[in-house]
């Protein structure tokens, strides 16, 4: 046998015996041993109660709370639109001979946005108001032998048509010269112009888009579970991406929903604004809805219970620690008094808003409501 495998079989020999031997207290290692440390435990009955008398002596933050009226909102996301944009466009054919008004220009109701060749349009005006004057001389004649029984009730009718025909002819070329003059039909500002000087228009031929910004809209899709919230005339705040707000009144409320999204059009009039508002700016919509009764309550002041249940910690007139579960209905985002909006409380609620965490249901606490101390 090698010597190798004797040494081997040696060593475990020798560790075999060791570990075999059996060794008193003396030889125990204590450098890791546990130093002997009184230990408390105190229990608590299943019904909160507690044996240790010192429970009292523990202090909480708290806070009387009473019972206000919460706006609940409908947060939609829209944009901005424009009361009307409309295409400008000709009712007769022609080579334009003037532009008037420039791109971006504010135009009032009547004013020349684009100018036609009148060409033949003012001798036809002329020639029409020639015969209309020889059938109206010719009708009156017409008249006068009438009342001498000189000619037929059948000659003085075609007499008269004759003028009417002449009339008619008169207001046709006189419409005719006017459409040379294509006029803005409402205030607003000129957002395109289609043609330039020498371009030839024909008959429905675009020349400019008009922009009406009085008033603006804020338009969007509310969902079909918040659309039964809403009502006509609802008050209206917008925030636009560019940080501006805007307020304003629900006018349109949709009675058919999308086909695809399943949801209401709405269309929201905004107040006058100092600064000029661009359409197509996101904007988020918030809409007033019901009003309820709520208690606002800080964020710190909402915990759990051992179901897992949304609640906060109340005090009783006893100083004893209560759960109650509430439900958040909406949240206050200002930065004096944010919190959530909660309902499930009482009217008036003594809050623990700081150590609801370290105390438990049916405890006996002391209440602060001294903020600057504690």
């Amino acid at each position: 046998m090698k010597k190798q495998y004797l040494v081997a079989i040696g060593l475990v020999i020798v560790i075999a015996a060791w570990m075999l031997i059996p060794r008193g207290d003396a030889d125990r290692d204590d450098r890791y041993a546990s130093a002997d440390i009184d230990r408390t435990v105190t229990a608590v009955a299943d019904d909160g109660s507690s044996n240790v008398s010192s429970a009292a002596d523990f202090t909480v933050r708290a806070m009387r709370s009473r019972v206000d009226t919460f706006t609940q909102s409908v947060s939609v996301r829209g944009r901005t639109q424009a009361f009307r944009l409309v295409d400008i466009r000709a009712e007769t054919s022609g080579r334009v001979v003037a532009t008037p008004a420039a791109r971006g220009a504010r135009v009032q109701q009547g004013d020349v946005l684009c100018e036609l060749a009148i060409d033949t349009r003012e001798t036809d005006l002329q020639e029409a108001l020639s015969r209309q004057e020889q059938s109206r001389l010719e009708y009156e004649g017409g008249l006068d032998l009438q009342q001498r029984e000189l000619i037929s009730r059948s000659a003085l009718a075609q007499l008269k048509t004759t003028y009417d025909a002449a009339i008619a002819a008169v207001s046709r070329a006189e419409l005719a010269l006017e459409r040379t003059k294509i006029r803005a039909p409402f205030t607003g500002i000129v957002e395109t112009r289609a043609v330039e000087v020498g371009d030839y228009m024909d008959m429905g031929g675009q020349c400019a888009s008009l922009f009406d910004d009085n008033p603006m809209l804020l338009v969007g899709q509310v969902p079909e579970q918040d659309v039964n919230k809403l009502d006509i005339g609802t008050r209206v705040t917008g925030i636009m991406v560019t940080g501006d707000r805007v307020n304003g009144e629900l006018t349109y409320l949709a009675r058919a929903a999308d086909d695809i999204t399943r949801s209401y059009r709405i269309e929201v009039q905004l107040e006058p604004q100092q600064i000029p508002i661009r359409q197509g700016i996101s904007t988020e919509i918030l809409l007033d809805a019901a009003q309820i009764r709520a208690h606002l309550v800080p964020p710190s002041s909402v915990t759990l219970d051992d179901a897992g249940l949304l609640g906060v910690k109340t005090l009783n007139s006893d100083n004893e620690v209560e759960f109650r579960r509430v439900q958040i209905v909406g949240e206050s985002t200002r930065i004096d008094q944010p919190g959530f909006w909660v309902t499930g409380l009482p009217e008036e609620v003594v809050l623990i808003t700081v150590g609801q965490e370290l105390v438990f249901e049916g405890q006996i606490v002391n209440a602060n409501f001294d903020w600057s101390q504690l």
